[in-house]
């Protein structure tokens, strides 16, 4: 629980504070850039939330932080509970956001996916009753894919509650070494008409992506939108081998799809023909650095 007294300095007076626990994690940026930004390596309040709209994504910030380092000096319980009720958060057809960021995954985000053959959670929230009650409803969690080491925080909590598959590269196996699917190699595989695994080892060396029907790339943190930049962009630190996470870039170029879902960064939805030119842009970037 976020401590006043903890308060940072760089945040606007008013109901709302970010203290000093923050670990920078961009998830409250992610759900309410209206309210937080990035200031001196931390969150931090830049502008009051100015309507009802505005507070129930600050308290989405608050219930996803995964340090909790979000306050306020007089709650809204009817705020609180609204927010609450919108996790899993509606994404988009057969997409959600779990929310409730794990600290184990350094505030990494989860996503769930409805699919008639058996749902799929991808990379771990942290397992609370909220959720587990949510993914009952929607029918369970047939397999969690684990885009790569780094992220797999409670995965194994979920698995045992829902009997569910655990996928994750065997280059990252030490993670999860009791995992049921255990994916090898670094060529694409198809799983079925709609799902299909991608290797794409830098980030560390069992990264993977995850495309579904081609529309849904689930990247890990491979590849995310920098909302700065207004564009796709690669990690530069933090990177288990950079010229292996360039190359495997280029596994992206010809898979269509109209999102970007990351585990850190911002996540994008876009045209087809959009998304294609963005990952062209990308690679076209990464080559020239490479030749200079």
């Amino acid at each position: 629980m976020a401590n006043a007294k903890k308060k940072l300095p760089n945040n606007i007076e008013g109901n709302f504070f970010v203290d000093s626990t923050c670990i920078n994690c961009d998830v409250c940026r992610q759900l309410a850039p209206e309210t937080f930004r990035e200031q001196q390596d931390f969150s931090s309040v830049y502008q009051q939330p100015a309507g009802s709209l505005d507070s129930r994504h600050a308290y989405q910030a608050m219930i996803a932080c995964p340090v909790g380092s979000i306050g306020v000096m007089q709650s809204d319980r009817d705020q609180w509970q609204a927010a609450m009720a919108g996790f899993p958060m509606y994404l988009d057809d057969a997409l959600y956001y779990a929310g409730f960021n794990s600290e184990k995954s350094f505030g990494g985000n989860s996503y769930v996916l409805q699919d008639p053959g058996g749902n799929w959670l991808i990379d771990s929230p942290r397992y609370i009753k909220h959720l587990v009650d949510a993914f009952e409803r929607m029918g369970g969690i047939r397999y969690i894919f684990l885009t790569h080491e780094d992220d797999v925080a409670d995965a194994a909590r979920y698995a045992k509650r829902f009997g569910a598959t655990r996928l994750i590269h065997r280059a990252d196996l030490s993670a999860v070494p009791d995992a049921e699917w255990i994916v090898e190699g670094c060529e694409p595989i198809v799983v079925s008409k709609d799902v299909q695994i991608i290797p794409v080892p830098g980030h560390t060396p069992g990264s993977m992506a995850l495309l579904y029907g081609d529309r849904y790339l689930f990247t890990g943190d491979h590849v995310w939108w920098d909302r700065e930049r207004n564009r796709l962009d690669i990690p530069k630190v933090y990177v288990w081998s950079q010229r292996d996470l360039e190359r495997s870039t280029e596994k992206l170029l010809h898979r269509s799809s109209e999102w970007v879902l990351p585990g850190h960064g911002d996540r994008i939805h876009a045209s087809r023909e959009r998304m294609r030119r963005e990952v062209e842009l990308l690679v076209r970037r990464i080559q020239r650095s490479v030749d200079h």
